[in-house]
């Protein structure tokens, strides 16, 4: 649901491009047989999303490092 007004489908644009990529590069491609094999491979895939997988709207950085070099500004 769009936090700003209705109609603004761009408010959510960057969270549901994050599901799609966790959905298709991970989810799907695990069989995950219990709550704790999918949370495990949900923080592990949270980690490698965060600071190790560059981003090229990020001008190929990681967010940890964007967010961390804007928080130390």
């Amino acid at each position: 649901m769009s936090m700003d007004s209705k109609g603004r489908a761009l408010d959510n644009i960057y969270i549901e491009r994050f599901w799609r990529s966790l959905k298709y590069e991970d989810i799907y491609l695990n069989d995950y047989r219990s709550i704790t094999e999918l949370r495990n491979g949900l923080q592990n895939y949270f980690d490698f999303y965060n600071n190790r997988r560059i981003h090229q709207s990020l001008g190929y950085k990681t967010p940890a490092e964007v967010y961390f070099n804007l928080a130390g500004n």
